[in-house]
């Protein structure tokens, strides 16, 4: 898929604010990035409740969210696709 079939998520507003509470819709394995972990271990566990603590962004194209997972005591970035708001009503 090139990128031009790809929608440019930041041309939007941010699908969470900081301070949201979410929850994680899958299971997140280290790709890498997470410190002190294995690559490939579990860093954060479907149905994980957690805060939005900071929006980035990767390649110019999506909103990357800083997580901060309360029980497994780590920040993970997350796509939108990977995250559920507790804070508002379900828009999908």
């Amino acid at each position: 898929m090139s990128t031009d079939d790809r929608e440019i998520e930041i041309y939007g507003p941010p699908a969470f604010e900081p301070g949201e509470k979410v929850r994680c819709k899958k299971h997140i394995r280290n790709d890498g990035t997470v410190p002190g972990c294995d690559i490939g271990e579990f860093v954060v566990r479907k149905g994980e409740e957690g805060y939005v603590r900071d929006i980035g962004t990767f390649l110019q194209q999506f909103y990357i969210y800083a997580v901060e997972f309360v029980d497994s005591r780590s920040i993970v970035g997350m796509r939108r696709d990977e995250l559920d708001s507790l804070d508002k009503e379900s828009t999908t």
